[in-house]
């Protein structure tokens, strides 16, 4: 049976991941080429290495203390997806929040678990006066398919320092 809670800080560490699969093998992305957008080829297997792992912990430990927001999706005490949105808004009249990460384990993808963590992030940051999520999202096909789903559209304004840290993510938000 899946349960949905928030996090603690003092529950996030590199052990809470141990049945976590991020495995995501990736064909085509979204590409933005002459002010359109197209789909073009660009195969690869996305997966967190150790570093990555531990990087993720420090941020999702940071999101907590800032008065952030992170809930889990658990599996018989196994974590198998969770999200964070970032305190505090942002984009001027946009009133953003940002959606900093959503991942579901490879082994429930597709099984509303990413769906049921949206609509949470969506409800907290309604509850802190956001008008808008922002979402600097993954090119791959799939998971802008995911975020369409969920209501997604390109980013009204872009918030620079996404931009400048992932080139090829889209830009989105969500209206609250």
């Amino acid at each position: 049976m899946m349960e949905y809670r928030r996090l603690s800080e003092e529950e996030i560490c590199r052990p809470l991941f141990a049945g976590f699969i991020r495995r995501q093998v990736v064909q085509d992305c979204w590409r933005r080429e002459a002010g359109e957008w197209v789909v073009r080829a660009d195969p690869f297997i996305d997966d967190w290495s150790e570093e990555e792992y531990d990087e993720l912990v420090r941020c999702l430990k940071h999101t907590v203390a800032a008065g952030g927001f992170v809930c889990a999706a658990f599996v018989d005490e196994v974590l198998k997806g969770f999200v964070s949105v970032e305190a505090g808004v942002f984009g001027g009249k946009q009133r953003y929040l940002d959606l900093t990460s959503i991942h579901v384990s490879q082994d429930l993808r597709g099984q509303g678990v990413g769906a049921r963590l949206f609509a949470a992030a969506k409800d907290w940051a309604r509850s802190q006066g956001g008008g808008k999520l922002y979402i600097s999202a993954h090119s791959a096909v799939e998971t802008q398919a995911f975020y369409r789903a969920m209501g997604c559209v390109e980013a009204q304004e872009y918030e620079a320092r996404h931009v400048e840290k992932e080139p090829y993510d889209c830009q989105l938000e969500c209206r609250l």
